[in-house]
């Protein structure tokens, strides 16, 4: 029988959601804690990882046929790393501040089990649109969870929104929220609402599978 081929619109929509790389499979925490406690260093972060998963995929995915079997893990590291050497330089050149910032975080996307487990469960398996689709869900996911965690840990930390002050002069800020406790926290209480809309999804859909199946028992001749 041929191969099925997955839908392109799933494989991207699995990412922001089902598969979200953080909030279902907790991957990429590294980044996670250390780099939201901001919104603009969250943003910064998650667009560095996207330009590098989307490119990297389209790599090796377009090479994989000549990818030797034996070597291709040393293979993708070496495609991840020139990409993230690329955004490095471009980031020091275009944005220093966000640059300086960031730090050592930004050469260390090379690590980041997220980019390399793609490449080698799906780009290395997948034709390329499909590699870039699930790619551009993935880093989309990764993107949109920096980007909620930097943005509460900011609102509240500072009491701004990428520096635009949001209480005025009276409100306290929780200090405790740009600290690594509160990035801790935050993520926990983000971590349990997805579980909670995970299983809340289950629960419904077992039930409209239990009418479903009370329906076609009850239209069975007796």
């Amino acid at each position: 029988m041929p191969k099925v081929q997955p839908d392109a619109y799933q494989e991207f929509i699995k990412g922001l959601w089902r598969d979200n790389p953080v909030f279902v499979q907790v991957l990429g925490m590294c980044p996670m804690l250390a780099v939201t406690n901001s919104a603009v260093n969250a943003l910064a972060m998650g667009g560095a990882t996207f330009f590098v998963l989307v490119a990297s995929s389209f790599l090796v995915s377009s090479l994989k046929q000549w990818i030797p079997k034996q070597v291709r893990i040393s293979t993708y590291i070496i495609i991840i790393a020139t990409f993230v050497t690329v955004t490095d330089f471009a980031l020091a050149a275009l944005v220093p501040a966000i640059h300086k910032e960031l730090g050592a975080f930004i050469p260390l996307i090379v690590a980041n089990c997220m980019i390399l487990g793609r490449q080698e469960a799906f780009a290395a398996k997948n034709s390329v649109r499909l590699a870039v689709v699930d790619a551009l869900g993935m880093a989309s996911g990764f993107l949109f969870a920096l980007f909620a965690l930097g943005s509460v840990r900011e609102i509240l930390g500072e009491g701004k929104f990428f520096g635009i002050d949001l209480f005025g002069p009276n409100f306290e800020p929780w200090v405790i929220m740009v600290l690594p406790p509160g990035g801790f926290l935050t993520l926990g209480l983000l971590l349990l609402f997805f579980n909670w809309v995970g299983e809340r999804k289950k629960r419904l859909a077992e039930r409209l599978a239990d009418v479903d199946a009370g329906a076609d028992a009850g239209m069975t001749p007796q």
